[in-house]
């Protein structure tokens, strides 16, 4: 089980140069068994209202289309995420990327991201190179 960092989904749906070979081929062959949290979509929308992010849709279809695309299934947030996310050792402060790491021990998926921050914390594999 993979679980996608917002960044990801953005580039696997946008621009696949950013991802590195290792991602791709992961990708790849792992079709079926790839994820993303609901909390991407907040993000994505956050980022588009701030114009940090363009998209040739509105963000909610953008989404929803992307995941659909690139048959990738959402996890959505609960209660146990949340807390989980809440204890975790402060190593990243970004809220979005906490909720993201706690979904990913949650569901025993290794995530698949550029931030280096999150192979930090223990019990977690990270993707990238």
């Amino acid at each position: 089980m993979f679980l996608l960092d917002t960044h990801i989904l953005l580039w696997l749906a946008s621009d696949q140069t950013k991802l590195t070979e290792k991602v791709k081929r992961t990708i790849d062959a792992n079709v079926g068994s790839l994820y993303v949290s609901s909390i991407s979509a907040f993000e994505i929308v956050i980022m588009h209202q701030k114009n940090k992010l363009t998209l040739p849709l509105s963000p909610e279809i953008w989404f929803h289309r992307a995941i659909t695309l690139h048959g990738i299934d959402e996890i959505t947030i609960n209660s146990e995420i949340l807390i989980q996310s809440a204890l975790l050792p402060h190593i990243h402060n970004d809220l979005v990327d906490r909720i993201i790491i706690a979904t990913a021990m949650l569901n025993n998926a290794e995530i698949i991201s550029k931030d280096s921050l999150i192979s930090q914390y223990p019990d977690i594999n990270v993707i990238w190179e």
